[in-house]
């Protein structure tokens, strides 16, 4: 197997040069030849990888002594530790993965949440002057300031910067960077902002960089996808690369074998104990005022249908709700039971439509004036945010735990279920919760039944290789 490109050619000592360094953006595709069976077992270690960091996200707040040893110890399992012999696996996998993943905007966004995350780790398990030539080396050299400047800024550094103090100020540099590579320092105030500048203390550096990683990454998946019929036309790689896809992507929390375990009697009670804060704020916003727009319909809707709530039951639930407000039943039945029956794919083109993930409130359709739906946490400003949380009884330092924390969830049904766990004492709670693993994409958006007889012995050959990484998933 070959990896190529049509827009720039390297040989191997480039190739060679790009393995001497501890880290890359991975702008330089792989162009050796490799086995198949070599292709398929760096694919499988490194979603299983990718797969444990999504998982220690969840259970650890990232970064933290916890974290860092579990990560450290699953990339030497999978021989991912960083080191320049192990470097040509990681290069090659990485691109590997970018086929099976660029298929669709739900792979993309799984892939390179994943991606960062590693790549947040591994920057931060740099030294100070490999960072620093890791900047330089991909043409992010912003400017330090002077001693003199630092001396004159030095009660506003410390002041506005996280964890900065008098002595820490004179000990390590600050970068001067334009405040729109820096948005989500600005964003969260943890920066000083001068004349369209922001100072950036080195150890917050890495936010910058991972900004830059993300949008690299996109724009690379994106043309990645443009290559796919060419990719697709091997028939030694295409049943690899949909297995792969298809192998592990997050619960979807469409398919019901728990409808109706959820009654609607519990709502009110599950909402202020097991909903995350951007459902808690939709049902409550609904109960105030019998009304939400269609986005705060969609997104809180497709969210009770993901906890168990039936179609008869959802009906029922939204019927009640609007006729309180300025809705009679009448109109109710005309202007918006359509929808609902539409979430649950019965109406127009019978798409079983899936719960929102945390990336798809983010990114898709942010609220504007009169709208409830989104992500606190992204969109509301940080004092609005508190007083949400204040108005919670979350307590002063659970605040505070909440503004600096890295520690995150990648769907607001998993924190349901996760939430309904720790309500019962650790409980996997399968009679109401067993929702099984699936690919994100319907299946009626699957390739044809019928595969090849060449592609058929292939996914014979994949089956064997593939059993564990079937089995890692199952049990994770």
């Amino acid at each position: 197997m070959q990896f190529s490109s049509r827009r720039k050619k390297y040989n191997t000592n480039s190739q060679t040069e790009l393995y001497l360094h501890p880290l890359q953006f991975y702008g330089q595709p792989p162009l050796e030849n490799i086995s198949l069976s070599e292709f398929e077992a760096f694919a499988v270690d490194r979603l299983k990888l990718l797969k444990t960091i999504e998982n220690l996200g969840v259970s650890y707040v990232k970064l933290s002594e916890q974290y860092t040893k579990k990560l450290e110890s699953e990339s030497k399992a999978l021989n991912f530790l960083y080191r320049p012999d192990k470097r040509r696996k990681d290069h090659i996998s990485h691109f590997i993965l970018r086929l099976a993943y660029c298929q669709t905007e739900d792979l993309r966004r799984w892939f390179i949440q994943q991606e960062v995350d590693l790549f947040r780790y591994r920057f931060n398990e740099l030294h100070p002057k490999q960072k620093l030539e890791f900047l330089h080396r991909n043409n992010l050299q912003y400017d330090t300031i002077s001693v003199e400047e630092k001396k004159a800024l030095q009660d506003k550094l410390v002041n506005s910067s996280y964890a900065v103090s008098g002595i820490t100020v004179e000990d390590q540099d600050f970068y001067k960077v334009p405040f729109q590579d820096a948005l989500d320092l600005v964003r969260t105030r943890k920066v000083y902002l001068k004349a369209g500048y922001v100072f950036i203390p080195h150890q917050d550096i890495v936010t910058i960089v991972l900004n830059d990683f993300r949008t690299r990454l996109s724009k690379a998946l994106a043309l990645t996808a443009r290559s796919l019929p060419a990719v697709h036309s091997d028939e030694r790689l295409q049943p690899l690369l949909n297995h792969l896809s298809h192998a592990y992507v997050g619960q979807d929390y469409s398919i019901q074998k728990n409808v109706g375990k959820i009654s609607l009697e519990q709502i009110d009670s599950l909402s202020g104990k097991s909903f995350p804060l951007c459902m808690r704020q939709l049902h409550q916003s609904l109960r105030e005022n019998h009304h939400l727009r269609h986005g705060g319909r969609m997104q809180y809707g497709l969210f009770l249908k993901g906890i168990g709530l039936s179609l008869e039951q959802a009906l029922q639930f939204w019927r009640s709700e609007f006729i309180r407000g300025k809705v009679d039943a009448d109109k109710f039945d005309k202007a918006y039971a359509y929808s609902i029956r539409h979430m649950f794919g019965k109406e127009g083109k019978r798409t079983d439509y899936t719960p929102y993930s945390c990336m798809k409130v983010i990114l898709s359709n942010p609220p504007s004036q009169g709208d409830h739906h989104g992500c606190p946490f992204r969109h509301s400003e940080p004092e609005l945010l508190k007083q949400k949380l204040q108005f919670y009884k979350v307590s002063p330092s659970g605040i505070s735990q909440v503004g600096d924390a890295s520690f995150s969830l990648n769907h607001p049904n998993q924190y349901f279920i996760e939430s309904q766990k720790v309500l019962g004492g650790g409980k996997d709670l399968k009679r109401e919760m067993d929702i099984p693993q699936r690919s994100q994409e319907n299946s009626a958006t699957r390739g044809p039944s019928a595969a090849p007889e060449a592609a058929a012995n292939a996914s014979q050959e994949l089956a064997e290789v593939t059993e564990e990484l079937d089995s890692f998933f199952q049990d994770a």
